[in-house]
């Protein structure tokens, strides 16, 4: 029989009202197909408001009581919506993440998937009923909870697609699809019909507010499909699939992100071992650096630069001061008041012309650039937090409504 895996987000499941009709959808969806997995997020902005309580008594980023507490979210909503679905007169099932079989290790709130025993998923799938999962959680070696990091119930979603070898992973959400642009920001945004598990990729750890990037690198590993559509609407969704190879280029989508901060080692010799030195302290802080640029060295002296999560930024601050004075840097800057734009597209190395056409669009609008990176699929550029809309607003008239 054909299986598939459907995730609802927090949004979809933040009132009983809302769950009440996602276990309509889902009854729908399981009479058509014959046999579901459900991945369920906790509701609404639980988990924010769990951590907002943990900062009352803890400062560390990494804690196992943190995981022990937002993983309570979760449980709830499968709970919840186990008894919506018995109301459909469905069988159901609610499930942990350490009860589905999920395995982690690394850090605890940023665990990583290392197995997946899903025999109980499949005994309650043989016994006609519809297991739903918790996402957003595993369980590691000491039989701890371990969460996987902010979107993590996409990581549980597609996890179980390709360890059940479902026929697909359905996402749904409070959006109709992936977009070129969120459509917040740029209302002329158009929505993709498919798009390729790279680019998906890459607009995620662009700040695309779309799926965790660390799901889609998934999906396209074991090759499971995913669809993204909007939970309470029928209007068609966005396909991530595998594209075939084409040599033309396209200008797929325009990402932006806010919730960025750059932090700068200042004055840092320029020996052997430094650039090391830094990122080993902030890996073992469990601080994630992007966008690192050096800078061209003046007097055997070199200036560091990179971006990290703002939540990240007093952790990422108090590594560098301690490791500034360890290695006799001339200190520490950091800017708050900044954003990141990218254009994202497959080809984009192989056509010198982007870049001075993104360049001179920007700077038509008066628009400043403070950092420059690119890989084989964006280019991005660092401006002031103040321009980050009109500077994605810009780029998507450019490259993608005129099209050229």
């Amino acid at each position: 029989m054909r299986l598939q895996v459907m995730k609802f987000g927090g949004s979809s499941v933040a009132t009983p009202e809302k769950m009440a009709l996602v276990a309509s959808k889902i009854k729908k969806f399981h009479q058509e197909v014959g046999r579901t997995v459900v991945v369920v997020s906790a509701m609404g902005d639980t988990t924010d408001r769990l951590l907002q309580l943990a900062r009352e008594f803890c400062t560390a980023s990494r804690h196992r009581e943190i995981d022990q507490l937002v993983a309570t979210g979760e449980q709830q909503s499968t709970a919840l919506l186990a008894m919506a679905l018995e109301r459909e007169g469905l069988k159901a099932q609610s499930l942990s993440g350490a009860l589905v079989g999920i395995k982690a290790r690394g850090p605890y709130t940023d665990g990583r998937i290392n197995g997946i025993d899903p025999k109980n998923v499949i005994n309650i799938l043989e016994d006609g009923a519809i297991p739903v999962v918790a996402g957003f959680q595993a369980v590691n070696e000491k039989g701890d909870i371990v969460t996987l990091g902010r979107g993590g119930s996409d990581l549980s979603a597609v996890a179980l697609a390709a360890a059940l070898d479902a026929e697909k992973c359905c996402i749904f959400t409070d959006v109709a699809g992936i977009y070129t642009a969120d459509p917040r920001m740029v209302p002329a945004a158009r929505k993709l019909e498919k798009i390729s598990y790279e680019e998906c990729m890459e607009m995620a750890s662009m700040g695309a507010k779309v799926m965790q990037a660390r799901s889609v690198e998934l999906a396209e590993r074991y090759d499971v499909p995913v669809y993204v559509a909007s939970s309470f609407s029928e209007e068609r969704g966005t396909w991530i699939v595998r594209e075939d190879v084409k040599e033309n280029f396209l200008v797929k989508a325009v990402a932006s992100d806010t919730n960025v901060a750059k932090v700068a080692l200042l004055g840092v010799p320029d020996v052997p071992g430094m650039a090391a030195e830094v990122f080993q302290a902030l890996s073992s802080g469990g601080v994630s650096a992007e966008m690192i640029i050096q800078s061209v060295m003046r007097g055997q002296i070199n200036d560091i630069a990179f971006l990290v999560k703002k939540e990240s930024l007093g952790d990422a601050i108090d590594i560098c001061r301690d490791i500034a004075r360890k290695i006799k840097a001339q200190g520490v800057a950091f800017d708050t008041e900044i954003g990141k734009v990218s254009i994202i597209g497959a080809g984009i190395t192989s056509h010198p012309e982007v870049p001075a056409r993104m360049f001179a669009a920007l700077a038509s609008e008066g628009i400043n650039l403070d950092m420059i990176s690119s890989t084989a699929l964006s280019i991005t550029c660092v401006v002031g937090a103040k321009d980050v809309e009109k500077a994605a607003k810009t780029l998507h008239k450019v490259f993608i409504e005129e099209g050229k």
